[in-house]
């Protein structure tokens, strides 16, 4: 059978010899008996009638600007009467000629406007309909106008796209109460009536000119399947991508913990590692006896992004939130650039979102901390002295923050030095600390960029976000580690975090307040010394570089 032009669609008409041909008067009255409704175009965005053929062509709508085939033929009202539908159809019954030869043979739409569809465009069109996600069903939409909006909670002026690919409905109008009691009254009525089948989201109404007159944000519903709203599950192939990415980390904190016995390691390897002229690798087997002393150091490291996660996990636990398993990202410099970690169900409410995003930063932190200031204080013991091992002092300078507690607690001699002898866990401690405070940066779906939604809102989130791009692009923020974590973010975390089922009610001002310090801290950490600074400070001895 030939492609069908675009008038099909939108002529009833000529929708009836669709149907099948074998069934009958009687069949094909049947399925025309339903109910018609009002529905864009795909493509011209006119108002056009869609005449339900099951559950299977709910989605079909015009493919043509004019809504005809350009030739003028059988052109009918969109309001045409039931008792003519039922004439014509009937005729077609006494019809011995098949007619859908005639409507295959007829030619593309072509609009009074000039633009032409040909017949693949038009498939494309539908399959992309079928293929799509799956839309809220117009019935169950006009069953919830019905039952759930009204007077007492929200006045529906309108309706609108909602969701990435406008698969949901955006309710908008004027609330009628509290904004929390009517979403949960909502909430509760919504599954009464359509079971477990649709979230309804509670956000800010978008373009909204005037807020609401209670205070606060006017507020809109959308509603979404919960099959298109609601994060998938695991898959096998994650778990193994998750599992190698994992060992390769284990591997990078053991490089870290060999890279830190640089002024034990053989010349050759150093010169190999360090020197950008170096082309002849040398005998790694060279490298085996220091692996044995990198393993406590890689335990470390290891340590804080483990306790970090664990932090994610023990908040979400209690408010009853899926996580999914954590992504470790390797690298030679940190050790690890921490673990992505997705939601694995809808958050209930903003609160949520800054309490679990900031749990699993605040305890990876207060590891890292305890490590780095016991391994200072180690430092600075005489019985100490055989654990040491000895790191370029400018490293000191990578943190204004770091570098200041480090020359408080070692002094001044210690500190202006070329070499400076510290205990591992300082290493670990700072390595720590480092990736915390990078996994807490204001930006995409980062810890800190979730806290810095949840807390202030997705608006607050991009010009925070635009901020930290700019001062990671100039080298301000994380120094030589700048562009790859920069890279990092663009490339795996640079979206933001998909909006809480009560995306509109505040998270409180203590919230707000400890995301701001926190950020604060972050900048502290990230903030390279310049050496004009640094030798003031005797954070390091910069003449002896120059």
């Amino acid at each position: 059978m030939g492609t069908l032009p675009s008038s099909c669609f939108t002529n009833p008409s000529l929708r009836l010899r669709l149907l099948p041909a074998g069934g009958g008067f009687r069949e094909r009255n049947s399925l025309l008996a339903g109910r018609s409704s009002e529905r864009p175009c795909l493509l011209c965005k006119r108002r056009v009638e869609q005449w339900k053929f099951g559950r299977r062509f709910d989605g079909i709508r015009c493919f043509s600007i004019n809504g005809n085939d350009g030739s003028g033929e059988e052109k009918r009202s969109g309001n045409q009467s039931t008792e003519e539908v039922d004439q014509i159809a009937a005729d077609e019954d006494l019809n011995s000629e098949p007619t859908q030869t005639s409507i295959s043979s007829r030619t593309p739409s072509i609009s009074s406007e000039g633009q032409v569809y040909s017949n693949f465009q038009v498939d494309s069109f539908k399959l992309m309909e079928l293929l799509g996600p799956e839309k809220v069903d117009p019935t169950d939409v006009k069953l919830i106008k019905e039952k759930l909006f009204g007077y007492s909670t929200f006045w529906v002026i309108r309706e609108e796209p909602f969701g990435d690919l406008g698969e949901g409905i955006l309710f908008l109008g004027n609330l009628r109460g509290k904004r929390e009691d009517v979403f949960a009254k909502l909430q509760r009525q919504l599954r009464e009536v359509t079971g477990d089948k649709y979230n309804l989201f509670m956000v800010e109404e978008p373009n909204s000119e005037e807020p609401d007159p209670r205070g606060g944000p006017r507020v809109s519903f959308g509603l979404l399947r919960k099959e298109v709203s609601e994060p998938g599950p695991t898959t096998l192939w994650q778990y193994v991508i998750a599992l190698l990415l994992f060992v390769l980390t284990i591997g990078s904190c053991v490089e870290l913990g060999i890279a830190s016995q640089i002024n034990s390691l053989p010349p050759e390897v150093v010169k190999y590692f360090t020197d950008p002229n170096a082309t002849e690798p040398p005998d790694m087997q060279l490298l085996y006896p220091f692996v044995e002393s990198a393993i406590p150091l890689a335990y470390g490291v290891l340590g804080v992004q483990l306790f970090h996660e664990v932090g994610h996990f023990l908040a979400a636990f209690p408010k009853k939130v899926k996580l999914g398993i954590p992504f470790f990202i390797p690298n030679i410099t940190l050790g690890s650039f921490g673990a992505i970690t997705q939601f694995k169900s809808i958050l209930p409410d903003r609160k949520t979102k800054v309490d679990i995003s900031m749990a699993g930063p605040l305890a990876g932190a207060a590891l890292s901390f305890s490590m780095f200031f016991v391994g200072l204080l180690l430092s600075s013991n005489p019985a100490a002295a055989g654990d040491l091992v000895q790191v370029p002092s400018m490293l000191f300078q990578g943190s204004l923050l770091l570098g200041l507690i480090s020359r408080a607690t070692l002094g001044y001699t210690a500190m202006h030095a070329a070499n400076v002898s510290i205990h591992p866990l300082v290493i670990a401690g700072w390595c720590g600390l480092t990736t915390s405070a990078f996994n807490m940066l204001p930006v995409g779906c980062l810890d800190g960029g979730r806290a810095i939604q949840g807390a202030f809102g997705k608006n607050v989130l991009f010009g925070f976000g635009l901020a930290t791009y700019s001062l990671l692009g100039l080298g301000v923020l994380g120094g030589d580690l700048s562009l790859p974590w920069g890279l990092y973010v663009l490339i795996c975390q640079r979206t933001a975090e998909k909006p809480c089922l009560n995306d509109v009610s505040e998270v409180g001002t203590w919230r707000r307040t400890a995301v701001l310090i926190v950020t604060s801290l972050v900048i502290l950490t990230l903030l390279p010394l310049q050496d004009e600074l640094a030798e003031e400070l005797g954070i390091g001895l910069v003449t002896s570089f120059l």
